[in-house]
């Protein structure tokens, strides 16, 4: 999946200006992803990622859920595979599958550390939330919080050990 720096620059220019984009202009910056995507080599998993991604986060979860889930099935991996894993599990939470994403993203809690784990936690928290599973979901978004805390650390770990 060869893709060059400045790509993936223009990339990150079009998302860091994402806040721009009201509302009404969702199809706009949905274009710019659009053709940024059509730069790339026919079956990067990249494109269907690039362009879940702003589906989504245009509210438009329906739409991005089977372009998440092409991404996968192309192979996307490392880093953005796990923030794809994240975003689908939120996307069919939202759509009603919260069975699927809790499904999707458990094994993720003991995937390699790196600064997404928190946001693992909190997705899958939200899912088991959607399937009346309170405690449990709970416990992940405590256990998430304990480490940065600046007292109580132990104890938030303890609580959120005993609700599981």
């Amino acid at each position: 999946m060869p893709v060059n720096e400045d790509w993936e620059e223009r990339v990150a220019a079009a998302w860091a200006g994402f806040d721009d984009h009201t509302e009404d202009r969702a199809a706009d910056f949905r274009s710019l992803i659009d053709a940024l995507v059509a730069e790339l080599p026919p079956g990067s998993p990249l494109g269907p990622f690039e362009r879940a991604c702003a589906w989504d986060s245009t509210g438009h979860p329906d739409r991005a859920v089977p372009l998440y889930r092409e991404a996968l099935a192309l192979g996307l991996s490392g880093y953005k595979s796990r923030r794809a894993k994240i975003q689908l599990s939120s996307s069919l939470r939202n759509t009603g599958q919260a069975e699927e994403g809790v499904k999707l993203l458990t094994p993720e809690l003991d995937a390699e550390s790196d600064e997404l784990d928190d946001a693992v936690r909190a997705t899958l928290a939200l899912c088991l939330s959607s399937l009346g599973r309170d405690r449990e979901g709970l416990s992940l978004v405590l256990g998430a919080l304990a480490p940065h805390l600046p007292r109580y650390q132990r104890s938030m770990a303890n609580y959120a050990a005993a609700l599981r």
